[in-house]
């Protein structure tokens, strides 16, 4: 029993050198919170993409007699638009910048 107790110990110590204090532990750090942060802030858009798309074809839909089909489209609308807001946000697709979309528009009138 005595040598299990010494090799336990002779064990622990050497833990005790290779893992420096303070790691280990599950302790969040900005890093992580910063990572759920943007994942909160991409499904927020999304979600909000699509309810905003259901929102304004089910408002179509009572006052015109399109019953079902505003509402499909706009959800189609809606999401669609959810999934260029969550591809912009990473880096995925950019937007044009203003000072270009003046320049294609110059570029046109003189051809």
């Amino acid at each position: 029993m005595d040598s299990l107790e010494e090799r336990r110990k002779r064990l622990e110590e050497g833990l005790e050198h290779a893992q420096p204090k303070g790691e280990g532990t599950n302790a969040t750090g900005a890093g992580d919170r910063a990572g759920y942060n943007q994942a909160l802030k991409i499904s927020s858009e999304f979600i909000a993409a699509v309810i905003v798309g259901g929102l304004l074809g089910y408002l179509l839909d009572m006052f015109l007699p399109t019953k079902p089909w505003g509402l499909v489209f706009f959800v189609l609308i809606g999401f669609a638009a959810g999934v260029m807001n969550v591809l912009r946000v990473t880096g995925k697709v950019s937007s044009p910048h203003p000072v270009d979309r003046i320049g294609q528009h110059r570029n046109k009138d003189k051809q």
